[in-house]
């Protein structure tokens, strides 16, 4: 013992000596090893992999990334290390080395003992939950604390729509300008990292409540508001767009009679959600008319506002197929049975049935996919996001089905990998911190066995998992997902009836 606590001395000591990349990081390399021997801090290396650090540069074949505590300490060849006698190793011969994902819409994490393993069990070190109430800030919580394994949490407001909703309760509803404003200040009093927009809310309130974030510092993000139009909220700062709504109808040669049949429509208290069945037909309809010029046009106005798009095709993806589609996927062994009975019948009464319909929507599901890819060359960053509680979109495992989507819209997959990493922390303002492998950044990594800038399902294929500096094995991993599957079979997690139980947005 006494021996391998002199060696963690020694290596540490070549640590602060060797910590260019740390005082970089505006880290004082001596003060860092200082501070991690009296903490007791283990050095853990992971040796030996192809460093893929999430950056433009080349991969770098046999590297060496020292982490201490929960941040990344020094990174370089594997062959300037001193000797590792009493340093913990992670094998990474043969392998592939990469930033931590981040999952930028998300809901459900108060689902503790599913939903947080999950992501750990996929990569997925870091999220932005789309909806706050009292449940997912309590997991939120749990997670800062240590008391709850799961990924870092950018959390949202409580979503902000109008007088008439398609959600139920915890959502909050404002008419006026006032209202909006009292929400802006609800959600900083709550914590609240951003404000979440949705569907339905009045041009008025919209205006206060971008405003009212202007003023607090805080971002605005969530769906188009339909009353609203989508570039006057992208120049009212609202910093990115969920699903795609309306950019089909701004890219249109059809553009103005589709908003005309939009600001025509009244919202149906007795019937809310047929406002939004028609204006998803409307998209669907467009993407037939799609207009290069009128996409230029639009497109340039986002990227001058530096406002995001987050796809979500895997959800999008099953609300264009028929209902059995995803019926027997075997990732539903991991979802609570009362969630899984929602799901099948979010998808009986919302998905395609006869042969017109299925063909028309796979049309348009392939509309959409290209459409991303055309957003993509004009400049409009992307974000990486699956808006898991949905029907068949499962947390941590859909995020690997939202890279190939984006490979398939056109991205290369180092690209892919980079909206998921380097361009998700940039976007939450954390670059200096996240999205990289470097030293003084947090200690988020994934260590796969197949190269995704080959083929961006490596991101699959994962053999370990570093998350806040804790290490998982495969074998962990594997204990993750047993214990995710045996919760759910006790029916651990059964959701509050004040909560959106079948689907999300």
């Amino acid at each position: 013992m006494v021996l391998v606590e002199a060696n963690r001395r020694d290596f540490l000591r070549w640590l602060a000596a060797a910590g260019a990349g740390l005082a970089t990081a505006g880290i004082a390399p001596a003060v860092f090893a200082q501070e991690a021997a009296a903490a007791g801090s283990e050095p853990v290396v992971a040796l030996g992999a192809t460093l893929v650090d999430g950056t433009d540069g080349p991969p770098l074949p046999d590297s060496a990334v020292v982490l201490v505590g929960d941040r990344i300490a020094w990174t370089g060849p594997a062959a300037h290390l001193p000797p590792l006698t009493g340093v913990r190793t992670v094998d990474g011969r043969g392998r592939y080395l990469v930033p931590g994902l981040w999952d930028l819409h998300t809901h459900g994490l108060d689902l503790e003992a599913i939903f947080p393993p999950l992501y750990l069990a996929n990569g997925v070190t870091g999220i932005r939950e789309m909806w706050g109430y009292t449940e997912n800030r309590a997991a939120r919580d749990k997670i800062v604390r240590g008391e709850l394994a799961g990924p870092r949490v950018v959390m949202g407001s409580s979503i902000i729509d109008g007088p008439v909703s398609m959600l139920q309760p915890p959502v909050t509803k404002v008419a006026t300008a006032a209202d909006g404003r009292a929400a802006v200040r609800t959600a900083l009093a709550e914590g609240a990292d951003f404000v979440k927009v949705y569907s339905y809310l009045g041009a008025e309130a919209f205006a206060a409540i971008a405003d009212e974030c202007r003023r607090a510092g805080l971002p605005v993000a969530g769906h188009w508001p339909y009353r609203v139009p989508q570039p006057v909220a992208s120049d009212a700062g609202q910093r990115s767009f969920e699903h795609l709504f309306g950019v089909p109808v701004y890219t249109s040669a059809h553009r103005d009679e589709f908003l005309r049949t939009l600001a025509a429509t009244p919202f149906d208290p007795a019937n809310p959600r047929s406002f939004f069945v028609m204006a998803r037909e409307l998209d669907r309809r467009a993407t037939e008319a799609y207009s290069p010029w009128r996409a230029h046009e639009f497109f340039a106005r986002l990227v001058g506002n530096e406002t995001r798009l987050t796809p979500t095709m895997v959800v999008n993806k099953v609300m264009c197929s028929p209902a059995d589609t995803f019926a027997h996927d075997p990732r539903l062994k991991y979802i609570p049975r009362d969630v899984r009975d929602g799901w099948a019948e979010q998808v009986r009464i919302r998905t395609p049935v006869t042969p017109e319909e299925i063909a028309q929507q796979a049309a348009y599901f392939h509309a959409q996919v290209e459409l991303a890819g055309a957003a993509h060359r004009a400049g409009v960053p992307l974000l990486a996001g699956t808006d898991c509680l949905n029907p068949y979109v499962f947390p941590g495992f859909s995020l690997h089905d939202e890279l190939a989507h984006l490979v398939d819209a056109g991205l290369s997959p180092r690209r892919a990998l980079q909206v998921a990493t380097r361009d998700a922390a940039a976007f939450l303002g954390r670059s200096a911190t996240a999205g990289t492998i470097s030293p003084g950044k947090v200690a988020d990594l994934v260590l796969l066995d197949a190269n995704p800038l080959s083929d961006i399902r490596a991101v699959r294929r994962i053999d370990t998992v570093v998350a806040a500096g804790r290490v998982y094995g495969r074998a962990a991993l594997d204990r993750l997902l047993a214990d995710v599957e045996a919760a759910t079979s006790a029916g651990a997690n059964a959701r509050s009836v004040g909560l959106p139980v079948h689907s999300c947005c």
